[in-house]
């Protein structure tokens, strides 16, 4: 059998399929050749990691903004459909599995021409363009909230949830010993994602001061703004008994980050999909921060379909003070009965065995075509 991946662009796209690569090399009786498609293998060691051959197509973006690309990008386009009908008929894969973004566009129009099944998974609470482009011929759908299923055919949509990697899933026994952290004060996880978050950056310098007096603090601030932060930082805790409760980091590794999110009470963080099933999964109290409409449709969306269940409190970025979040952070943090509800909530919402279930829908559909 021949399974391909594709969809990329950024880390939320591309993990949850190295996660379904993941539980497919799991599985002792599963010989499948595995394939990645798009215009760069984004983490070639992870593909090489779990032996997926990537495949080179171009791809075009529509940006929702003025830019001289946008006028470029219709050609890179069609010589991504052209480049994708070459290559799927090639190497003609059983099945395709596409998490979205505009690298899965060429590939999912040249599967439909060439009527290879196609299973695609929406992460977000509205469904992008291209799931929506490629809901009609798609053979199975896998949505991440229940707010989504209203884009699609529910006779063939399914609430999965969003695959994480195993190494997300399975913390060390004792996470602080992990980390070099002592486990005398809560621990206040703050992120901006991957490449991290200048304004949340900014707001957590100036909560900085009120903060360390209460909690321990991990920054991952984005290595663009690292070295920035961490010049400021010492400049502005001068006491060095606060200044020992704060860490900066740019980014961590898939271990070190299972880890931080065992050891974490409560989470700032940005509410991109995979981070907030991420907080999830460890049953972690979130105060989420989602990019402004203006700039992402999805997170603002996203933040609000995930505190409907109780697990997280939202603050946008337009009314956001620091006095505003240290007080919202002290509100859950003092209140254990709202914490332990948040918590519960959190846990009520994760579906851990998303990778297993998707793993299992793309090797049926695989089967029955192959066969």
């Amino acid at each position: 059998m021949r399974i391909m991946f594709v969809g990329g662009g950024s880390g939320g796209h591309f993990y949850p399929l190295i996660a379904v690569a993941e539980a497919l090399r799991a599985r002792t009786d599963h010989t499948a050749q595995l394939y990645y498609i798009g215009p760069e293998p984004y983490s070639q060691s992870e593909l090489d990691r779990l032996h997926i051959h990537f495949v080179a197509c171009p791809a075009g973006k529509q940006r929702r903004y003025f830019s001289l690309q946008n006028f470029i990008d219709p050609f890179k386009v069609m010589a991504g459909l052209l480049v994708a009908v070459i290559k799927l008929y090639v190497i003609y894969p059983d099945v395709i599995f596409s998490k979205g973004s505009f690298t899965s566009v060429p590939v999912l129009l040249a599967a439909r021409f060439l009527r290879i099944p196609v299973v695609i998974h929406e992460s977000d609470a509205i469904a992008g363009r291209a799931n929506l482009l490629s809901k009609s011929f798609a053979r199975a759908i896998a949505i991440s909230y229940p707010e989504a299923a209203r884009y699609f055919d529910t006779s063939k949509t399914a609430l999965i949830g969003i695959p994480l990697r195993q190494a997300l899933r399975t913390p060390p026994s004792d996470p602080f010993a992990f980390l070099g952290l002592p486990n005398d004060l809560p621990l206040l996880l703050i992120t901006g994602g991957s490449l991290g978050a200048e304004y949340i950056n900014n707001i957590t310098l100036r909560a900085l001061p009120t903060l360390l007096q209460q909690y321990r603090v991990f920054h991952l601030c984005g290595a663009p703004h690292f070295e920035d932060i961490r010049i400021t930082v010492k400049a502005l805790i001068t006491d060095q008994t606060l200044l020992a409760r704060y860490y900066l980091q740019p980014q961590v590794p898939g271990e070190a980050m299972a880890a931080l999110l065992a050891a974490t009470s409560l989470a700032v963080s940005r509410s991109g999909s995979s981070s907030i099933h991420e907080l999830a999964y460890y049953g972690k109290p979130a105060v989420l921060i989602p990019i402004p409409e203006t700039v992402s449709r999805d997170q603002r969306t996203n933040a609000y379909a995930y505190a409907r269940t109780g697990a997280a409190s939202v603050l946008e970025q337009e009314n956001l003070t620091d006095h505003l979040l240290t007080s919202e952070i002290n509100a859950i943090m003092g209140d254990q009965a709202r914490y332990e509800r948040m918590a519960q909530a959190a846990k009520a919402f994760a579906m851990p065995d998303a990778a297993a279930k998707v793993a299992d829908l793309v090797t049926a559909i695989g089967v029955e075509h192959d066969s």
